[in-house]
C-alpha cells in the first residue's frame, strides 16, 4: 500500500465522525418540520454513532441527538392532539 493510499485512508476515517455529527445534527433540525418519524431516530444512532466513533465535535453530536429525541416527542403531542400521525403548518 502506498503512502498516499495510506494518507487518504488516514484521513478519511478522521473525518467521519464528524460528518456523523452533522448530518445527526441536520437530520434532527428538518425532523422537527417534516417526516419525525423517520428523521427523528435516524438522527439519534448517528449521533451515538459518531460519539461511539469519538468524534471531536461532541456538542454537534449531543444536539442531534437531543433534536431526535425532540422530533419524536413533536410526534407524540401532534398524535395525541389530533389522533393522527400526519400534521401540516
Amino acid at each position: 500500500m502506498s503512502p498516499l493510499m495510506t494518507d487518504t485512508a488516514r484521513t478519511t476515517s478522521r473525518r467521519d465522525p464528524y460528518a456523523l455529527a452533522a448530518a445527526s445534527f441536520v437530520l434532527g433540525l428538518v425532523g422537527l418540520l417534516v417526516f419525525n418519524l423517520f428523521l427523528g431516530p435516524t438522527a439519534i444512532v448517528l449521533g451515538l454513532l459518531a460519539l461511539h466513533r469519538g468524534t471531536t465535535h461532541r456538542h454537534r453530536a449531543y444536539l442531534g441527538i437531543l433534536l431526535g429525541a425532540a422530533d419524536l416527542v413533536v410526534l407524540a403531542l401532534v398524535t395525541a392532539a389530533d389522533n393522527t400521525v400526519t400534521w401540516h403548518i
